[in-house]
């Protein structure tokens, strides 16, 4: 699903590409 090992804040682009920040999108 989301790559391990780096640390994606919240408010950041989440790393699984949608675009969408973290908190909206796999961090929700």
């Amino acid at each position: 699903q989301v790559i391990k090992g780096a640390k994606v804040g919240r408010n950041d682009p989440c790393p699984c590409g949608s675009g969408k920040k973290y908190k909206k999108c796999c961090g929700a």
